[in-house]
This record gives structure tokens, sequence and C-alpha cells, in this order.
């Protein structure tokens, strides 16, 4: 099989030399294997995405040396992807319309907090709507669709960099967003959409995305699509241990530039 990586920045700012490390490393991964790498423009949230910062992008991974053999393909190109990926979802019964609101989740009483970016509580079985609800909406769009996770069930799976990883479904995450209330594919339903349709053998991203992984796996079994491998990197943080956003100029690639950093020191700088 030949193998096939992605690059896929979010245009929501310029990337930082955390970015820079993790897409040079799938470049590379690509490059050892004779293979393919997709360039992958996640640019669905129309608010926080900015053709700008898709040109800038663009501009820093050939300024770092990373050569891409396919794209740019862009996410808000293929919307009915996505819808049709949530159909089958849909018609399986395993999504549900919520409209239960994050405040709403969060005064959920005995909630427990997930520990990843989203902070969000896990989504309490009570308010579950009964199976079935949902199979007739022609659209998603108007309310968010949560994924009815399989309670007590394990995901488990192998990372080349973390090594074996096991998560219980009900218990480290609970029924998550598919499809957003704002008529926007979730992260989660959006990745693995595109990873199934461009063939994608590997993935490459930040340790924060280990969990995320467990929940795509769901939809992989699912839809009886088979994953692709994994390879989740440490975050690079800053000195005060502070993992790297996008909201942290300083350590942006485009200020690096602007510095005179060259892209080997910008590489190294985001190994220590």
């Amino acid at each position: 099989m030949t193998y096939r990586g992605r690059l896929a920045p979010t245009p929501t700012g310029d990337m930082h030399a955390g970015h820079a490390r993790t897409f040079m490393a799938a470049f590379r991964r690509a490059q050892e294997a004779g293979g393919e790498l997709v360039l992958r423009i996640e640019d669905l949230d129309p608010l926080r995405c900015r053709p700008e910062w898709t040109d800038r992008a663009i501009e820093d991974l050939a300024w770092l040396g990373i050569r891409w053999t396919e794209g740019p393909l862009f996410q808000s190109d293929r919307r009915q992807v996505y819808v049709e990926l949530w159909s089958r979802l849909r018609d399986a019964g395993l999504v549900y319309p919520s409209r239960v609101s994050r405040r709403e989740l969060r005064d959920a009483a005995h909630a427990p907090h997930e520990e990843d970016e989203e902070s969000e509580p896990i989504f309490p079985t009570a308010l579950r709507p009964p199976l079935g609800t949902g199979v007739d909406a022609e659209s998603p769009a108007g309310v968010s669709w949560r994924f009815r996770v399989p309670d007590g069930e394990s995901i488990r799976f192998l990372d080349a960099v973390r090594g074996e990883q096991h998560f219980v479904a009900g218990r480290d995450f609970g029924d998550f967003v598919v499809w957003r209330n704002d008529d926007i594919p979730a992260y989660e339903l959006a990745v693995v959409a595109d990873d199934i349709a461009m063939g994608i053998t590997e993935v490459v991203r930040g340790e924060d995305l280990l969990r995320s992984t467990a929940r795509q796996l769901l939809i992989y079994q699912a839809l009886g699509a088979p994953p692709p491998a994994w390879r989740h990197l440490p975050l690079v943080r800053d000195a005060e241990g502070r993992r790297l956003a996008k909201r942290y100029q300083a350590l942006s690639v485009r200020e690096l530039r602007y510095r005179g950093h060259t892209p080997a020191q910008v590489l190294e700088m985001a190994s220590r």
C-alpha cells in the first residue's frame, strides 16, 4: 500500500513552532516511505478561518522546506462529503439531535469533566433522547448532533510514539458532537470523512488529540472503514511550560522568520 500522509493546518492564525515540528515530521515520514503527502486546509469555520491565514500557512510551509504531492484541498469545498457521512450515521441510529447547550451541560449534576483542551463535561446519559430520535431528519442543520457512544466499550490503539493507548467510552469521554448547531461539521466527523476519502494511511499530529483518536475510531468502526496508523508527538511548550497556541505570537513561524531565524533553527527550537 502506498504511504499517504497529510498536512492539515487550520487557518485561524499564524503557525507556531509546534506546528512546524509536526508538519516537518509528517513530511519526513512521507519522504522515508517514498509516499504521498496531502495538503488539506481545515477551514470549516467561516468566522475564524480567513484566506490570508491560508496563504501565510502555505508560504510558511514552503519556507520550512516542506513539500506536498497533492493539494491544497479545502474542507470548505467538501460539505457534501460530510453530509453523506452524517447521513450514514443517522441511518444507523448512531447520532441524534441535541439542543443541550454547553452551559446546561456544565451545570448538569455530577457530570465529570474531560481533561482535554475542549474542557467539556462528559455528556450525561440521562440527557440522551430515545433510540431512533432523529432518523427521519432530512438535514443536520439547525441543531447539534451527537454520536451515541457505546458505554463501557474499550477502545485500544497502538500509537507509534506513545505506545498502547486505552480509553473507555462513557468513562473517558461521552457522547460527542459531530455536527454543530451553526451547521458546521465538527472536527471528529470531518477529519474521519476526509482521511477515508483521501486514503490517508498514517496521521501525524500532537498528543493533545489522543482522546480524539479514540472518538474517531468509533466512527471508523461504525462505517466499517480501516483506520490509519497513528503518530502523536509531544507538545511544544514555551519557557513557562505552557503549550504553544496561536495567540502567543512570540513563537510563531512568521515572527521567528522576521527575527532572522533559519528553518533549521525554528525546528531545533521546537525540538527542545
